[in-house]
């Protein structure tokens, strides 16, 4: 019977008779798994981060370069799941930092183009006046890649701050979006190798946001972007803002009306809390959510979210820089528009696990 197997047993002692019930645990049984979990789903930092599903189901994500809790440097940290929630550590995607620029590795992003790993990175440093995006290739998700060198810099491409890459495909054509504070977000079409650009840049957003991500549901590019400051501790005002499209190149327009594309101000501005079309933003537990991977649907149909956040208990790591753990938040899709723990902010409570079919 699954859980137990029933007994019966009789025993007739004169009228009325008596029954004797008692049971057996069946020793096939097993208890089901734990269907739930708890923000951050991996420590102690994989910021800026970007996740791929391979063939046979499994999720790699990989992070910002930062030294974590250990005191270890890590260049693009590799971590591994089944299900979203339950990561473990695999190692760095380089084995070295490339050597054609001085500067970090942050905010990669990973495709898989042309049967091989892709995995585009901004390569700056704070105040660099010439960010550059760079590319390195692996045959498997877990590396070791091996750098092609330099996709475009801020001088050749003439988009200030060139950082955050985001690498969008869509029936066979390879387009990178990019920017951040200051510049604006810009797309432009790769040509079909993924190492070089075809084409003229396009803007899709104002100067006000960083971080672009690009999601196709039912018609429609929603434009995932973040905006205010993303590492100061505790007190980061990070937050996801959306606009959406029927065309990639925009115009990209809140659920409001308003027009990405109208934001051309400073983060620290006061006018930061005025921006229409927040989704997530910091609460009492977490603060500085933004920064979204790629959005994923599990085998029910759930859309979950996948960004960093700051635990104000826990704000820092060794070296000073903010530490940035990562989180996973369910999507919940209400008149065409994406909504996120009904705009409370990052969830710090336990929920219902992502469901995929060959581990549930």
């Amino acid at each position: 019977m699954g859980m137990k197997r029933i007994v019966i047993s009789v025993l007739l002692l004169g009228w009325p008779f008596m029954l004797l019930i008692h049971c057996e645990k069946d020793p096939a049984y097993k208890p089901p798994k734990q269907a739930l979990y708890t923000n951050p789903v991996f420590e102690p930092d994989l910021a800026d981060p970007t996740i791929i599903r391979t063939s046979d189901g499994t999720f790699y994500a990989y992070g910002t370069e930062n030294t974590w809790d250990d005191g270890k440097h890590r260049i693009v940290p590799v971590i591994v799941s089944r299900n979203l929630v339950d990561w473990s550590y695999v190692g760095e995607a380089f084995h070295e930092k490339p050597s054609w620029k001085e500067g970090g590795i942050w905010a990669p992003s990973i495709a898989f183009i042309n049967d091989q790993y892709y995995l585009y990175y901004a390569f700056s440093t704070w105040g660099d006046q010439n960010p550059a995006i760079g590319l390195a290739i692996a045959d498997k998700p877990e590396g070791p890649f091996i750098d092609q060198g330099k996709i475009f810099d801020t001088q050749s491409i003439h988009v200030y701050n060139s950082i955050d890459p985001y690498v969008f495909v869509e029936d066979g054509r390879i387009y990178m979006l990019w920017g951040s504070l200051g510049g604006g977000i810009y797309g432009i079409e790769l040509e079909s190798d993924g190492k070089t650009i075809a084409g003229d840049k396009f803007q899709i957003a104002g100067n006000s946001f960083e971080a672009a991500y690009l999601f196709k549901r039912k018609g429609y590019y929603y434009l995932f972007v973040s905006t205010g400051t993303c590492c100061e501790g505790p007190n980061s005002l990070y937050r996801v803002v959306v606009g959406r499209s029927d065309k990639l190149q925009g115009p990209y327009y809140t659920k409001t009306g308003k027009n990405l594309m109208d934001y051309n101000y400073s983060w620290w501005l006061p006018a930061l809390d005025n921006i229409e079309g927040v989704i997530l933003r910091g609460n009492d537990m977490v603060a500085g959510p933004g920064h979204n991977a790629q959005i994923v649907t599990d085998d029910k149909g759930t859309s979950w979210f996948i960004y960093h956040g700051i635990l104000r208990s826990n704000p820092w790591l060794p070296g000073g820089a903010t530490r940035r753990p990562l989180f996973v938040d369910k999507i919940e899709w209400i008149s065409g528009w994406p909504v996120i723990n009904q705009d409370m902010g990052p969830s710090t409570t336990t929920r219902q696990k992502p469901f995929f079919n060959s581990i549930n």
